[in-house]
């Protein structure tokens, strides 16, 4: 297991790398790799003169969704605490969301389940021709609510109705033509790609792209446009079904390498 599950440096133009580096799980998120991303937003906004943050995955995939090991860890314990797990994890993604600096993800291999809400919070999307993206919750009879307004603004209502419901897999093609990636290029240009981005974003002014951030997410579903008691209701539902009886059967069934036995839909 890695010692540190994220990673981060700044260098002397102001542009700061987070990786997530948990590669012998494909960088599954648990709660030390929430804390870790949290941990690397507060530091860094600490830095003077920080202007990009380029956000990558550690070996062959961007990031895998949840760990379900820990998942399951979690789901026996109390409600305060899967209502302190669910909060966390959409914490991170929000610092992302709302960060008043640009963000810039480059995605190869998997980004499935909570990566896709990752890179849609991010400004910046480009994904090399190797990736593959699921929204997989409902696979596991979980639902991806926290992460539900993000996807919303990248993709739209239509496409997260198709998605999210069918946790179907999709190629980088695909991701770009619903608006999810930006662009796709050759995994090896991935890295060339996103400095070339970089190198446009530090050309402008750090206060005009910081407003001009803010007001785009003041437009927007999944910006600041929805007020605190919509996301404790969403935190609230996403900690709800991890502790339902069909999760139980979804966690179970990956566990088990097999199909799930769902029951009857609930009147």
């Amino acid at each position: 297991m890695t010692a540190n599950p994220v990673l981060w440096t700044l260098d002397e133009r102001g542009v700061a790398t987070v990786t997530l580096n948990r590669p012998e799980v494909n960088n599954a998120y648990d709660g030390a790799l929430i804390a870790g991303v949290l941990a690397a937003m507060d530091d860094l906004g600490k830095k003077p003169g920080l202007r990009v943050v380029v956000l990558r995955g550690s070996g062959k995939h961007f990031q895998a969704g949840a760990d379900l090991k820990w998942i399951n860890s979690v789901r026996p314990q109390s409600a305060e605490a899967n209502e302190a797990a669910s909060r966390a994890t959409f914490e991170a993604v929000q610092r992302l969301n709302t960060l008043p600096i640009p963000t810039v993800a480059l995605v190869q291999g998997g980004c499935f389940g909570g990566g896709t809400g990752v890179i849609a919070a991010c400004d910046v999307v480009i994904a090399a021709d190797n990736a593959l993206f699921s929204i997989t919750e409902v696979r596991w009879g979980l639902t991806a609510a926290i992460i539900i307004p993000q996807l919303c603004d990248a993709i739209g209502v239509r496409q997260v109705r198709r998605y999210a419901l069918t946790g179907e897999r999709f190629g980088a093609e695909d991701a770009r033509r619903i608006g999810l990636v930006h662009e796709v290029v050759p995994l090896a240009e991935l890295e060339a790609a996103g400095a070339k981005v970089v190198e446009q974003l530090l050309a402008n002014g750090p206060e005009a792209m910081a407003e001009t951030k803010r007001l785009a997410l003041e437009s927007s579903f999944g910006g600041m446009a929805v007020d605190d008691a919509a996301y404790t209701r969403l935190v609230h539902l996403h900690s709800l079904k991890r502790q339902s009886a069909e999760a139980a059967e979804g966690l179970a069934s990956f566990a088990e390498k097999r199909a799930a036995n769902w029951g009857p839909l609930k009147a």
